[in-house]
Parts: structure tokens; C-alpha cells; sequence
């Protein structure tokens, strides 16, 4: 169960970082087809917010402390920060369209370890939060052909 534990605090403060990250992309993407990436960068961190709390949740569930720090989530996190600058819509979907991939990554990471530990509810909070994932790589593939 250690195992589980670090790796979905580590999934935790991904969300949380990356949930910062499309937000600077949000307020900062222009040019061609502004009010498109907008939105959808709005819609993509809502979402991620409420898997967040969904995964936090789930380590209170198992009687266990989420990591709720910036500074824990800054020394677990994968996901890197960007600077303030002006991104285009492409650019910016291709920023969330990595950080996305690495998500599916570790949510399957943090599944097959809850599996192994015969958790059944994050396996399917997993697979719930990877479903969503894909699709959302499909609108993003789409949008940059």
C-alpha cells in the first residue's frame, strides 16, 4: 500500500501543478482561434480540479493524508512549470497534450498498483480519470492536424 500512497500523492500534486499550468495558458494563450483554446484550456483545468479533489479524497479514504503543500507538490510533481508569456493555441495544446499523456501514464501506474493491492475503488477512480484523459487527447490530435 506504501507504494499506491506515493504514487497517487505524486499523481495529487500533478493535477495540482499542471491545474496552474493550463491556468497560465488559459490567461495567456492568443492569435488564431483565441476564444477556442481558451475554453477549452477552462474546460481541461476544470475538470482536472475535480479529479484533484477526487484523488485527494481517495487517500483520506484509505486513512491516509494527501500531500496539500505547494512545496510537496513542487518536490513530487513530474509536470514543469512554464513562464509568463503570450502562447499560441497550438502551442498550447501541444503543452496539454504532453502533460496529458504523462497523466494517462501515471494514472495507469497508480491503477496497476491498486490492483495489485486489491483496491477496486481507485482502480475504477483510475480508469474513470483515464477515459476522460483520452478523449481529451483525441479533441487535442484533432485540433493540431
Amino acid at each position: 500500500m506504501k507504494e499506491q500512497l506515493e504514487l497517487m500523492n505524486k499523481y495529487i500534486a500533478n493535477l495540482a501543478v499542471l491545474n496552474i499550468k493550463l491556468h497560465n495558458l488559459h490567461w495567456n494563450v492568443s492569435g488564431e482561434n483565441f476564444e477556442q483554446g481558451h475554453v477549452f484550456l477552462e474546460r481541461l483545468y476544470t475538470d482536472l480540479f475535480e479529479k484533484y479533489d477526487e484523488a485527494a479524497e481517495r487517500v483520506k479514504m484509505l486513512r491516509q493524508f494527501p500531500e496539500a503543500s505547494m512545496k510537496s507538490y513542487l518536490a513530487l510533481t513530474s509536470v514543469e512549470e512554464l513562464g509568463n508569456k503570450f502562447y499560441t493555441v497550438p502551442e498550447s495544446f501541444a503543452v496539454a497534450q504532453q502533460e496529458y499523456e504523462g497523466l494517462i501514464a501515471l494514472a495507469k501506474q497508480v491503477r496497476k498498483q491498486a490492483d495489485q493491492n486489491d483496491d477496486f475503488i481507485t482502480v475504477s477512480l483510475m480508469e474513470d480519470h483515464i477515459t476522460i484523459y483520452e478523449k481529451e487527447l483525441w479533441f487535442i490530435h484533432s485540433a493540431l492536424k
